[in-house]
């Protein structure tokens, strides 16, 4: 059997190595960049959503988003109609980060999809989104205590 999760993993292990070596000088460390990232992308995001949106559980994602905010990276404002929930942005210094964040992870990519034709990343891109789609499933029934059947 073709172990394709297997090659998936090394790819995304060796990414966030290299991404983890590269940001260490920017005071990112263990995954941060993908967090400032997707707050850029998604301003206003509450901490659930985005621990959903990438992953990871709750309370990783909370340390995460503090240490975001002690470097200034990010900022949380109160939502409008609900004090309570506190809504996450960039701030001028975040964004000019994670514009950097961005161009190495476009470099990333023409990398990883070097000597493919365009017919064949869009062929493999529909194939992952699948793979994903099937993941995220699995995970979110996971997620609520259920146990898979192997």
């Amino acid at each position: 059997m073709i172990n394709i999760l297997r090659d998936i993993g090394v790819i995304a292990r060796s990414l966030d190595s290299i991404a983890n070596i590269e940001f260490k000088e920017l005071n990112l460390t263990r995954g941060q960049y993908l967090y400032l990232v997707r707050i850029k992308e998604n301003p206003g995001i509450i901490p659930d959503n985005l621990s959903e949106m990438i992953k990871i559980d709750r309370t990783t994602a909370s340390r995460a988003i503090r240490k975001l905010e002690e470097r200034g990276f990010i900022e949380k404002r109160s939502d409008s109609a609900n004090k309570k929930i506190k809504r996450l942005f960039t701030t001028k210094k975040g964004d000019e980060l994670a514009d950097f964040i961005i161009k190495e992870n476009e470099y990333s990519n023409e990398v990883a999809l070097k000597g493919l034709t365009d017919e064949e990343i869009e062929t493999f891109s529909q194939l992952l989104s699948k793979i994903k789609l099937n993941t995220e499933r699995d995970w979110g029934f996971v997620k609520k205590g259920n146990k898979r059947t192997y």
